[in-house]
């Protein structure tokens, strides 16, 4: 016959259940960081991850009836010593056209710079219209000592944006490459 439990015992025995019981909730966490992230980027407008759109469907005809004002901005990231600028403050667009978008970059060091730049789209309900078919963040850039180049993006806003919508910002962060070890 065994002994009953300590009170010790129990609470041991508790604080081992709790333990585990967080471990197994920091391992859900986890995998659910991912998705999460995700939903936070669509609805803040932040874009942090990049996607490629094919060509607007044939069937969607463009909204001539209005237009929307497509501002861009551009940052270069603190330790990266570029000059980084669009080529254009801002395009007045009609939802379904096809835009080409120029953005201009130099290297005015005298050593090789590589980086990544990171769009960003506000307001955030305009991230799920916004669709870039071609754009120069898709790719690292890597620039030579002295070299400035015209970098492109291609994009067309999908004419299902609300009406209210009237102003989108599309901005770029130009980062350093992450140096692979």
């Amino acid at each position: 016959m065994s002994e009953p439990a300590t009170p010790l015992a129990v609470a041991n025995r508790r604080l081992a259940y709790k333990l585990g019981g967080v471990a197994v909730l920091a391992l859900g966490f986890g995998f659910a960081l991912a998705p999460l992230y995700d939903v936070f980027c669509q609805l803040t407008g932040i874009n942090g991850k990049v996607e490629q759109f094919n060509l607007p469907p044939s069937q969607m005809k463009v909204d001539r009836s209005r237009s929307v004002q497509v501002r861009f901005l551009s940052q270069p990231m603190p330790g990266m010593p570029i000059e980084f600028h669009p080529s254009q403050s801002s395009l007045s667009i009609h939802p379904g056209d096809i835009i080409l978008a120029r953005y201009w970059v130099r290297n005015p060091t005298d050593t090789p710079l590589a980086g990544n730049a990171v769009p960003s789209i506000s307001p955030g309900a305009a991230n799920a219209y916004f669709k870039k078919i071609d754009c120069f963040c898709f790719r690292e850039q890597t620039l030579a000592p002295g070299e400035e180049r015209e970098l492109a993006v291609t994009f067309w806003v999908d004419s299902a944006l609300p009406k209210s919508i009237t102003d989108i910002t599309l901005s770029y962060a130009f980062y350093g490459a992450v140096k692979k070890s």
